[in-house]
């Protein structure tokens, strides 16, 4: 199965061979638990500010920038163009609710995952369509054996979120402008594996949401796992002897 995909990959995109430098994680469902923290601050922040929004779609727009959401559901539900500074405002009462909320915990197997890609001398690098400063905080505090700031990329960091590639562009560019056949991007939701497809990124899906497996395959994933363990636990004895 990993050949094939390899192989697959390769074709695809014309590549001649696939040598990871970096691995580039997407921060929440991959290295947080968070997303059912997420769906609830959606659902209550938006309704504060005259909008409609489910748990669906939380997931459905996960990997997003904030403000870029805000502004299509602005656009869809009430017919009218917002700027960024108003979605941002809008964006700051989502994070309010966030906070008040019990913090979500560290996805399980991700440690263990990240020791492995280190060992084997890959650099590690985030990116996440976030840009709240107390989560790049958490980050730095959780993982700041496997990742320095200069090596997280936020959405601030680009001028088009997640699908468009800018954000895993900008990932290869801080993990040492890299080329797209030398990283493998990890992510767990559609917008985020099309931004890493739409890079010509090797990406993997773990698939730690509600979504089916097909949805995340339709978006590009080139190989995909039921969990952060079960990635962890494939990483010595499939994914490296292939590589």
């Amino acid at each position: 199965m990993y050949n094939i995909a390899i192989k697959k990959y390769l074709e695809d995109h014309g590549f001649e061979a696939f040598c990871p430098k970096a691995v580039l994680f997407d921060m929440d469902g991959v290295l947080y638990d968070s997303m059912p923290n997420h769906a609830i601050a959606w659902q209550e922040s938006m309704a504060r500010c005259g909008l409609q929004m489910t748990a669906d779609d939380a997931y459905a727009t996960e990997g997003a920038r904030g403000v870029d959401t805000i502004r299509e559901m602005v656009r869809r539900q009430q017919n009218r163009d917002i700027d960024e500074a108003e979605a941002q405002r809008m964006y700051d009462v989502k994070t309010e609710v966030f906070h008040s909320l019990p913090e979500a915990p560290i996805m399980p197997g991700i440690l263990s995952l990240m020791a492995k890609i280190q060992s084997d001398g890959l650099k590690i690098g985030i990116v996440t369509g976030s840009g709240q400063r107390p989560l790049i905080q958490r980050i730095l505090k959780d993982f700041g054996n496997y990742v320095d700031k200069s090596r997280i990329t936020t959405a601030y960091d680009v001028k088009h979120g997640k699908p468009a590639p800018d954000p895993y562009l900008m990932g290869l560019q801080k993990a040492g402008n890299l080329k797209p056949y030398e990283a493998i991007v990890i992510e767990n939701a559609p917008l985020g594996i099309r931004s890493g497809h739409a890079a010509h990124i090797f990406t993997v899906a773990v698939n730690t949401g509600p979504l089916p497996d097909e949805e995340l395959l339709l978006a590009g994933a080139n190989l995909i796992f039921p969990s952060m363990q079960e990635f962890s636990d494939h990483w010595y004895h499939q994914i490296i002897p292939e590589l």
